[in-house]
């Protein structure tokens, strides 16, 4: 055998080799592309468990501070106040938007009345009702 007849044994194998490499490939990109179709399965409000955080020292930042320090929900006022803000018209329309849109996608705060914002951890750590609580007690609506 000659030269030219081993660069062509060796061109051969390595088309065969780059030949099963492109089949791996659309194989894997096929299981991919299975994968995502079935995410789209999925429901939107089954996400996992995220750690919203905000920005250090942002307003975002320093209101969950002050409701957390609250250890309840507070009326935007509240919270202007915490953050050194005047309570004008401007300054509780631009918080409270923001606010709302985090509560809305139940990221980092929740809307408790109109212009009052909690957190979602207060929701998360709150104790479930017991039986007893909803129970009414027994001299209730006697006449005595």
């Amino acid at each position: 055998m000659g030269v030219k007849e081993n660069f062509q044994k060796l061109i051969g194998k390595k088309e065969q080799e780059v030949a099963e490499l492109e089949l791996r490939i659309r194989e894997t990109r096929a299981y991919i592309q299975a994968l995502e179709d079935s995410m789209k399965l999925l429901p939107r409000n089954m996400n996992v468990e995220i750690d919203h955080t905000l920005r250090p020292d942002s307003a975002l930042a320093k209101a969950r501070d002050a409701i957390r320090g609250a250890g309840s929900p507070l009326p935007i006022s509240d919270i202007l106040k915490a953050l050194g803000k005047p309570p004008d018209k401007k300054n509780r329309v631009s918080l409270a938007g923001t606010l709302s849109n985090y509560a809305r996608k139940g990221k980092v705060f929740t809307k408790t009345a109109p212009n009052t914002f909690g957190l979602v951890e207060f929701a998360r750590t709150a104790p479930a009702a017991t039986s007893s609580d909803s129970e009414l007690p027994e001299e209730f609506g006697s006449m005595e």
